[in-house]
């Protein structure tokens, strides 16, 4: 279950030095896509487990690749996405100056079944660039035999963090940082979604989401739904969570949750007794370890009182043997599952 960081030496050097380059790359199919797939994982921690071959590319060849521009922390990083790629901007606006509702559309569902007796079902959200298959690969392999997971993957989105072209994504963000802009509808369609694949499980199951990164953001802001019992149009929030998980990530709309707690009877119950695992790496450098640390204190400061925040001195933006080896002795604790096959 180990994990190894990919040795990408990707470019970092200013755009206008890399505009001279871009018409002289010359890629074929196959390494495109791990060229590209490279990059979103390096930035966003995804798991990574096989080999790809690292080139300093000569850049040829426009008709056949598109360059896509990805900022971040002042560096720019040119990812190659394949072939003919197209990309539609957001709709902002119709007629009459009318805001447009967004589409989203789910991809595909991976779904690991218990190798045991059923006995809690988990839906865990990938990060910023990735899918499902990713996650469910890891998770066949943790020893958790009651646990079914259930895996899906985010629609194709514009994402303001990367100049606007679409990944698979949550909700969009424009920065990690406190300042950053909560995307209310994104987040909701997401926490919509996750209530709607743990809707149909039998009643005497119990019921979790979990993530990383982006996904542990979607599973908090989940959290918060089930605590207010209701999203943010007023439809209720059916699922009964027993736990949450989110490994280097963040709460989103903190600065809003204590107003939107107050006034609702159950919300401090159920805030009290819901089971909050969070895990941080202190050299994460793509989500800071003082996101994660605050978003536990802000948990803790608004009624939950079963948080649980695990630090790890060297981890960066991925995941490592010991902490999952942390989420599992927690999920088998605070779920109560008996191990039996």
């Amino acid at each position: 279950m180990s994990v190894d960081k990919y040795p990408l030496d990707i470019w970092t050097t200013r755009l206008s030095d890399q505009i001279e380059h871009l018409n002289n790359l010359e890629l074929n199919e196959d390494t495109v896509f791990i060229f590209h797939d490279a990059i979103a994982r390096i930035l966003w921690g995804v798991q990574f487990r096989g080999r790809a071959e690292h080139r300093h590319f000569s850049l040829s060849n426009r008709t056949s690749c598109s360059g896509v521009v990805l900022s971040h922390r002042s560096k720019l990083l040119i990812s190659i996405t394949g072939r003919n790629m197209s990309f539609t901007g957001p709709s902002v606006a119709a007629s009459a100056g009318r805001t447009v509702r967004r589409s989203f559309d789910f991809g595909r569902t991976y779904v690991v079944r218990p190798k045991g007796k059923h006995q809690a079902t988990i839906v865990w959200l990938h990060g910023l660039g990735d899918n499902g298959n990713s996650w469910s690969s890891l998770l066949e392999t943790v020893p958790l035999p009651n646990i079914k997971w259930i895996c899906p993957t985010a629609p194709q989105q514009p994402v303001t963090l990367f100049g606007g072209f679409p990944s698979t994504a949550w909700f969009d963000v424009n920065d990690l940082s406190e300042n950053a802009h909560d995307d209310i509808e994104g987040l909701e369609a997401s926490a919509t979604h996750v209530a709607s694949l743990l809707a149909n499980e039998p009643a005497d199951i119990k019921l979790g989401v979990g993530g990383f990164s982006m996904g542990a953001a979607t599973a908090l802001y989940s959290a918060t739904c089930f605590t207010r019992g209701k999203f943010e149009n007023g439809n209720q929030f059916s699922p009964n969570l027993s736990a949450v998980v989110g490994l280097s990530g963040w709460l989103p709309c903190a600065k809003t949750l204590s107003n939107k707690l107050e006034g609702i009877d159950e919300a401090a119950g159920r805030a009290a007794s819901l089971p909050i695992l969070l895990c941080h790496g202190k050299g994460d450098d793509v989500v800071a370890h003082k996101f994660g640390e605050k978003s536990a204190e802000k948990l803790s400061s608004t009624g939950f009182r079963d948080v649980t925040f695990k630090s790890y001195p060297t981890l960066g933006h991925y995941t490592i043997p010991e902490e999952m080896d942390q989420v599992c002795a927690w999920l088998t604790t605070k779920l109560g599952l008996d191990g039996t096959k």
